[in-house]
């Protein structure tokens, strides 16, 4: 059998040969992969050179590319079209992987040679870019354990692995759930439902071969504006109650068990390595710096986003009353009576934006942005290979010069995982000559034809082309600094602060256009938008920050807690209003159980909210939404240098200072509740 991982990969900028490679290649080219990368790292620690930066870090660096190659073909494809051929290899390959990077991590000898030339480091006469590379090693290193001794050390590594197991086992019984559970409906059912959602629906039920005309599934893209438009509370009441109880049902994919274990398992991780307990571990490393200062941050906005949830609230009820319901608002009641009260109060249907938000033009929008902002061009490439019909790949040019590839899968479908996503198929680099990123994002749009997106949805597509722009424009040296690979706490900032050019005249006048007619959209309907934008603020910041709140309490907990008794427990301490549930309970919150990137971390969105709603204030100080000169600086300091600068260095060098918090309770519009 012929593997695709063994062979040159002759696609333009070498891209990996998606339509060739299938689930069998995978163990064959993990099992090579892992035998030559274990190889090298032998001969960089038996080296009998005198440890230096090249013999030690730019060799760790040049080590394991094809484990790398197998690595990030297999992780996409596992998240964007999976089947249970690759969901077993994932499981399998869990604990092989976390085991190979432990035995690499807690490698005694290498480790010594890695911390003698840290020893050394203020001698070496680096550069800046080295240095901090060198500096992230080690501490790389010293997090997974490199430090420990005996009996601690082989336990850091068992709970490696266990972990890596869990967050898989996590992740795959999220997607089961979601994909085992099928709302049919009928004509009398879709009351109320806009014509574009009611296609997207009835290409669902025939994409799933169902008998009812329309079908809704527990896809975001897909629950959200059920909730938002159905008429039938019933249905309502049934979509709401399974899309809450994902991952917490009585059937084989409960995932209550997995996560005692993970937060057991984090925090004896986190005493192992010498932390009061796991959030303090995980935020040692970020921006925060510490759970006190991300709880701290978290709080200062609760008590005036928890305010103005209330005052919607009651303002729902009072519209529950007036239509003659004789009944308590209730969760899946908020939605629907808050579109009903935004069409009331600004004489605006979010419906009425649809027809003017087409999907191709939406993503035109957002290249136009990165053209005015950058100086960026895309050319869309036919004929390359892809892992799905729906895939799309553009070149990607500044000054007529090729940056990397940009792949673009938008919508849901059944193997895929739920949410949006940046991910790569390559990094940008230049250890060994020039390396091209290859960048990647998924959403999970409904499929329909016209493909007509919410404003929602539009800003999900804008915040991950920020994640892309952030893996494109990258100029690093280093692939440990390259792109998005930076604090948690700043990942985020790239992405959130490009949704702010959505919202922007000049971009919603070009392409907000009828999908008809070709009729720019109305200025009164422009008016309208932006008018509305904080509506429904309270209920949007409280049910991010409950799950930001729980993902903190969770990884603060004392060993042996109950963690869905703790959730409840968070809920009542801040005053959860019972007719919101928390954006991501803890039974789907894939953010920090479906592995480790947003452990502890949840609180990160509004973390970088501080940064993208004050640094997008540097723009409209020059009174220009794409003004050049601070483009540039957001360009040098953000968008190119990866982590390559401390983070809030790097911010200070964009916008000139520390950032303010006001900028955020003023976007949020909850400013003047937060001075009542």
């Amino acid at each position: 059998m012929t593997n695709p991982f063994f062979e040159d990969w002759t696609a333009p900028f070498g891209a990996p040969p998606l339509d060739k490679v299938t689930a069998e290649h995978f163990r064959p080219a993990y099992d090579r992969a892992l035998v030559e990368h274990t190889a090298e790292i032998v001969a960089i620690a038996s080296d009998r050179a005198p440890p230096s930066f090249e013999n030690v870090v730019v060799a760790l660096e040049k080590s394991g590319r094809l484990l790398t190659r197998v690595d990030s073909v297999f992780g996409n494809l596992a998240s964007s079209a999976t089947n249970e051929d690759l969901q077993a290899i994932e499981l399998e390959m869990a604990p092989r992987l976390s085991a190979h990077w432990s035995a690499i991590s807690m490698h005694p000898v290498l480790f010594a040679r890695l911390d003698a030339v840290y020893q050394q480091r203020e001698t070496l006469g680096l550069d800046a870019e080295s240095l901090r590379v060198l500096e992230r090693y080690h501490l790389d290193f010293v997090r997974a354990g490199a430090q420990l001794q005996g009996a601690s050390r082989d336990r850091l590594a068992e709970i490696a692995q266990r972990l890596a197991v869990l967050g898989t086992q996590f992740s795959q019984n999220v997607l089961a759930d979601e994909e085992n559970w099928i709302l049919p409906l009928t004509d009398a059912q879709m009351a109320g439902i806009p014509a574009s959602i009611r296609d997207a629906a009835a290409s669902k039920a025939a994409e799933l071969k169902i008998e009812a005309p329309y079908a809704v599934t527990l896809s975001r893209s897909s629950a959200e504006p059920f909730l938002q438009y159905a008429d039938d509370r019933g249905c309502r009441e049934t979509l709401y109650r399974a899309w809450v109880s994902r991952g917490d049902n009585a059937n084989d994919h409960n995932n209550k068990a997995i996560i005692s274990e993970m937060l057991a398992l984090r925090a004896e991780r986190a005493t192992l390595l010498g932390h009061e307990n796991f959030a303090a571990f995980k935020l040692a490393d970020s921006m925060a710096g510490t759970p006190q200062k991300a709880r701290a941050l978290l709080e200062d906005v609760w008590g005036p986003a928890r305010l103005r949830a209330l005052e919607e609230r009651d303002e729902l009820q009072d519209l529950v009353t007036r239509q003659g319901g004789n009944f308590r608002l209730a969760p899946w009641d908020w939605r629907y009576y808050a579109e009903k009260l935004r069409q009331e109060k600004y004489d605006f249907d979010e419906a009425q934006l649809k027809p003017y938000f087409h999907f191709e033009n939406l993503i035109q929008a957002s290249f136009y942005t990165a053209q005015k902002l950058f100086g960026l061009s895309f050319r869309e490439l036919s004929g390359m290979p892809v892992y799905h019909p729906d895939v799309r790949v553009w070149e990607v040019l500044r000054e007529d010069n090729v940056i990397g590839l940009f792949y673009g899968d938008y919508f849901a479908r059944t193997g895929k995982q739920g949410g949006a996503w940046m991910s790569s198929f390559r990094d940008q680099e230049h250890v060994n000559g020039e390396v091209l990123p290859i960048i990647v994002n998924n959403c999970n749009f409904s499929k329909s034809d016209p493909c007509l997106l919410s404003f929602d949805d539009a800003v999900t597509l804008f915040h991950e082309f920020g994640h892309a722009l952030h893996g494109l424009l990258s100029q690093v040296r280093f692939p440990r600094l390259s792109g998005t690979n930076v604090a948690r706490d700043f990942v985020e900032l790239p992405s959130q602060l490009y949704e702010h050019w959505l919202e922007e005249p000049d971009v919603l006048t070009r392409f907000a256009r009828h999908h008809q007619t070709g009729e720019p959209i109305p200025k009164a309907l422009l008016d309208k938008l932006l008018a509305a934008r904080n509506y429904g603020q309270g209920f949007a910041t409280v049910e991010f920050l409950a799950s930001a709140l729980i993902d903190m309490d969770f990884h603060t907990l004392p060993p042996g807690s109950d963690p869905l008794e703790a959730q409840a427990a968070t809920l009542r301490r801040i005053g959860m209003p019972e007719e919101i549930a928390p954006r991501h309970a803890a039974s789907h919150f894939t953010h920090v159980f479906a592995g480790d990137g947003y452990s502890a971390g949840y609180y990160a969105y509004m973390w970088s909210e501080v940064l993208d709603a004050d640094g997008f204030k540097a723009f409209e100080e020059a009174h220009d939404p794409f003004d050049p000169a601070t483009a540039h600086r957001l360009h040098k300091f953000i968008y190119s240098s990866g982590g390559t600068r401390d983070y809030a260095t790097a911010y200070r060098a964009f916008r000139g200072r520390d950032p303010h918090i006001e900028a955020l309770l003023e976007g949020r519009g909850l400013i003047t509740t937060a001075a009542a």
